[in-house]
């Protein structure tokens, strides 16, 4: 066996000379290999990828070697990229998709891609789960090509998949948890968003549903039910469509009574406005709800308004708008904020809260953190362009 050991040893070491491997530096090498494979070189990248199997003291350890140039990272080698598009998503992400297919047509590095539209609500769910059980031993990353919607059932489709990633490709009417990131114009650059880093992130748990962005529930819940009857209308449109919730919950919603509890904690029992728990940052479109918040550190940010005149309201709204209110003087006696881990809620029947701008009907809830439960690939920042302002020139007296 030794023997046999010492001739695969020569062997590899021979071969080595007329390889790119003999510029991987000079390492201590007590050990012998046994090719469990052959060279493969891919005619697309020029890559060399050896695996060997590595016998040292009685242990065997799995190695693999890769080598590229310096334009591919190990990722793009091995990834499947599957685009899942919600035709219903926008008025215009179909249009979207048809520009972003000839991008990638149009890209001189070939990718491993496909498109798949959905027909019906839970489609992508259940499409995300099955692919990565058919293909356990491929790396997939799935690119949610709609709203936020579209990318809470990618969400429920991929937790607990340890083989896939998300990102998203913004085109729907609701495009929040990007704005965590700085807004969709940095998603919308698709030769960066392939060749995106991926991060783990957290997500919220509530029964058996998940949420990658924002729960919220009581005056937000009846401008989410506004929403999603007012969005497909041309006069009115997605943008516009939480404003008009607004105004309408102003007239029915100004008080919801509700019993929270953020780990274990009373923090209202009575009459409140609205209680958002986020792990993103944005909700309604442009509202910055949860202006502290950071989506991979195990914490929920939960901000509850207590009851309030519409004047106030009225008053303050572009306060919130702009996410000021944690630090405004005079948010202090008319907020509660914690940050936690679970938070449970008690309320009479009827009650509804927003999971990711989905609603539910239920009146008793506990919405639980998913520390880093999933994948998420987020774009490089493009590159800022520095400008220097002129200096003005004065006069002598």
């Amino acid at each position: 066996m030794l023997f046999f050991a010492c001739f695969c040893t020569l062997l590899f070491c021979s071969a080595i000379k007329n390889t790119p491997f003999k510029n991987l530096g000079k390492r201590p090498c007590p050990i012998a290999f046994i090719i469990t494979d052959v060279w493969s070189r891919c005619q697309a990248k020029s890559q060399i990828i050896l695996a060997a199997n590595i016998i040292n003291n009685n242990l065997q350890i799995s190695e693999r070697y890769v080598i590229i140039k310096q334009t591919c990272s190990k990722q793009e080698i091995f990834m499947k990229h599957i685009f899942i598009h919600n035709p219903a998503a926008g008025k215009n992400s179909t249009a979207a998709i048809d520009a972003l297919k000839e991008k990638i047509s149009a890209m001189a590095e070939p990718l491993d891609y496909e498109f798949y539209s959905t027909t019906e609500p839970g489609n992508a769910t259940a499409y995300v789960r099955s692919r990565c059980q058919e293909e356990p031993n491929e790396q997939l990353r799935f690119y949610a090509c709609g709203g936020d919607g579209t990318a809470n059932e990618v969400v429920h489709g991929l937790v607990g998949q340890a083989n896939a990633s998300m990102t998203i490709y913004p085109c729907g009417s609701g495009n929040d948890y990007v704005k965590y990131y700085g807004g969709a114009e940095r998603f919308l650059d698709v030769e960066a968003l392939i060749h995106a880093t991926e991060t783990p992130v957290d997500i919220m748990q509530i029964g058996d549903r998940y949420a990658l962005n924002v729960t919220h529930f009581g005056f937000d819940t009846a401008v989410a039910r506004t929403m999603a009857k007012v969005r497909r209308k041309k006069i009115i449109g997605g943008r516009n469509a939480y404003t008009t919730g607004v105004i309408a919950a102003l007239l029915t919603a100004m008080k919801n009574d509700c019993t929270v509890w953020v780990d274990g904690e009373q923090l209202n029992n009575g009459k409140m406005l609205l209680c958002t728990v986020a792990n993103g940052s944005h909700v309604g479109g442009a509202y910055r709800c949860a202006p502290h918040t950071v989506n991979d550190d195990g914490l929920l940010e939960v901000c509850l308004v207590h009851p309030i005149s519409r004047f106030t309201f009225v008053k303050l709204i572009s306060k919130y708008k702009e996410g000021s209110h944690l630090d405004d003087p005079r948010f202090r006696n008319l907020i509660a904020y914690r940050r936690g881990k679970s938070v449970r809620v008690s309320a009479p029947q009827g009650f509804a809260f927003s999971l990711d701008g989905e609603l539910v009907e239920q009146n008793e809830f506990t919405i639980e953190v998913l520390p880093r439960a999933i994948r998420f690939a987020v774009p490089a920042e493009p590159a800022k362009t520095e400008t220097t302002t002129p200096q003005k020139e004065f006069e002598t007296v």
